[in-house]
């Protein structure tokens, strides 16, 4: 009897251990490219009247090194130090580590959907599908009873109401333009209402500001206290469409510091401290076969299925920079989120396999 009870005890205690995460936060940057993230600023791009907006001085004088190493830690010095200290990060094609999207699309609504659904559905085929028939990673933790209604995503962009069917998930989405707070916000909440909506639009009504989002993820991130919250950023893909390269840095450099707030305040929460993993990705890669081929993406632009992520947290071993050969997909996303969260992610399509090494101590 004692024997059973010892057994028992143990494997109890090993699930305690093997489970740590009780909150995630799932962050996207779109379009942000695995070139800058590992090899900081690009002089080629930089030194093209182009693409440089005219203000080549400030790009290298704020992101430039004659060492790649700390040119992409004064892009993304939260990253590359608390991440690279305390996670892992994937994508250095140069260092054969490669992470690539598996749709055949290579651009936004495909992508996202791969990550959220672990599905490649090729008939999501266009930024303007149809409201997602696949159900996506969001929605099934939210079915979960430890998690139910404390699910939420914040997204710049008008899709996303789409993306992760909001009328089915029956979680809130944020998108660009949409007020937070309902009928009731709170006085920090119509604030934020009245200066996104009073806002200069340089992406029309389709996309909001990051910084709107970014603040009202956070101001449900403080009062709400969702155990999974996904925030998706918009502006390094809207400034590299535009092929202003300062703008697309500043961005990156911005979301970067944005994460840092947000994990300050997870550290500093008696929730979320030491119980919080964050995963941080992108939904599409950009050309970089001739520099011209910075801005854009899709099938027909060489380099725009590369992508990259990064992740940190309880079920995370500090790994830093990833150096083995290998090659992950977008796709399975969601079974690692799900597994981070103690949980099997399945459905009525077909959800990919989580990511191994990311997992494994």
């Amino acid at each position: 009897m004692k024997k059973v009870i010892l057994i028992l005890f143990i494997l109890l205690s090993w699930k305690s251990l093997a489970q740590k995460t009780e909150n995630i936060i799932i962050i996207t940057t779109d379009g942000f490219r695995w070139q800058e993230v590992f090899k900081g600023m690009d002089p080629a791009i930089a030194n093209d009247k182009k693409f440089n907006q005219g203000d080549s001085t400030y790009i290298y004088k704020k992101y430039s090194s004659a060492d790649f190493k700390e040119s992409r830690k004064k892009l993304m010095p939260f990253l590359w130090s608390e991440i690279a200290s305390k996670g892992q990060i994937y994508g250095n094609r140069d260092l054969g580590n490669k992470v690539n999207v598996s749709n055949p699309y290579w651009f936004s609504y495909p992508g996202y959907s791969e990550i959220m659904t672990g599905n490649v559905d090729v008939a999501i085929n266009s930024n303007g599908y149809k409201a997602n028939p696949n159900v996506n990673i969001l929605e099934f933790l939210n079915q979960q009873p430890k998690l139910k209604g404390k699910i939420a995503a914040f997204g710049a962009w008008d899709a996303f109401d789409r993306i992760l069917n909001e009328e089915r998930s029956g979680f809130p989405v944020i998108s660009a333009f949409d007020n937070v707070g309902g009928n009731k916000p709170t006085a920090t909440q119509k604030l934020l209402n009245d200066m996104r909506n009073n806002s200069y639009k340089p992406f029309h009504e389709d996309e909001c500001l990051d910084v709107f989002t970014h603040y009202e993820a956070l101001d449900e991130l403080k009062t709400k206290k969702p155990k999974v919250l996904y925030i998706s950023y918009g502006e390094t893909d809207e400034w590299a469409h535009h092929g202003h390269y300062r703008s697309y840095l500043d961005a990156a450099n911005q979301v970067d510091k944005w994460i840092k707030e947000i994990w300050d305040f997870v550290q500093n929460d008696p929730q979320y401290k030491n119980k919080t993993t964050l995963l941080i990705t992108v939904d599409h890669g950009r050309g970089d076969k001739t520099k011209a081929q910075w801005t854009d993406h899709g099938a027909d632009v060489v380099g725009a299925s590369e992508i990259w992520f990064a992740a940190m947290g309880p079920e995370i071993a500090a790994k830093g920079e990833m150096k083995t050969d290998t090659q992950l997909y977008q796709k399975q996303f969601a079974q690692t989120i799900a597994k981070i969260m103690g949980y099997n992610f399945t459905t009525t399509h077909p959800v990919a396999n989580e990511i191994p090494e990311l997992l494994k101590k």
